[in-house]
């Protein structure tokens, strides 16, 4: 147990806690959560460098690291999933889904002994979701949870009349443009989240699709391998 890894289990640790924390309704409790979260980002920066550094990478750090990373996002959206009407089911999905594809590929690769390409996409995924969940957070923030719950409800009742969650993200976008009545914690909180979680969406099914691309002839090689140990097993 070297400081980098040290620092990637305080990672895992600290996702449990930010949960809880971001759930608490009290101000403090959600400002506490967004300190816990971005300096567990902070961490994920860290403890690559002094691995590296210091030589000390291991194959222990190398399977806990990318699990730490997407534990404390996974973390996050499916928490958000519980707080706001804006992040909707789909979104979550799309995103658990293309890190358990990735991850199932990537182990079975070490397990075979090779190794998946990755890609500057790839990071730029991680940062945007980084600075996504951050945003949120604030956003959380910057209003009360009465306030919260009054645009939830506008999302609940427009779903219920056959309105698409884009359709009342537009629309108090434009009120945001031309003015609003209500401040603007509350005015950008009614939009902002919808967009970034659509975005975040969108560019997380885009890394997935390049990584599946770009690491094509492994994944057909790891694919026709099971299918002659299934045929042998017959």
């Amino acid at each position: 147990m070297n400081l980098p890894n040290i620092l990637t289990v305080l990672r895992v640790l600290s996702v449990p806690f930010f949960v809880y924390l971001l759930l608490e309704p009290s101000m403090t409790s959600r400002v506490i959560a967004f300190a816990v979260f971005a300096l567990a980002s902070i961490t994920d920066l860290i403890d690559g460098y002094l691995a590296r550094k210091w030589n000390q990478e291991t194959e222990f750090g190398k399977f806990l690291d990318p699990l730490a990373d997407k534990a404390l996002v996974l973390g996050a959206f499916v928490t958000f999933l519980l707080m706001s009407a804006q992040v909707q089911i789909w979104m979550v999905l799309c995103i658990v889904g293309r890190d358990m594809l990735i991850t199932s590929l990537r182990y079975l690769a070490i397990h075979r002994g090779k190794s998946l390409h990755t890609s500057v996409f790839g990071k730029i995924k991680t940062a945007f979701q980084m600075f996504s969940i951050l945003t949120i957070i604030l956003s959380f923030l910057v209003i009360s949870i009465k306030e919260r719950n009054a645009i939830n409800a506008v999302y609940g009742a427009a779903g219920e009349k056959g309105m698409d969650s884009w359709q009342v993200a537009y629309m108090n976008f434009q009120e945001f443009i031309h003015g609003h009545p209500q401040s603007i914690g509350y005015s950008l909180a009614s939009f902002v989240p919808y967009y970034l979680m659509l975005f975040t969406t969108l560019v997380t099914i885009v890394s997935g699709l390049r990584y599946l691309f770009t690491n094509y002839r492994l994944i057909v090689g790891l694919t026709d391998l099971f299918h002659r140990q299934e045929s042998a097993r017959k």
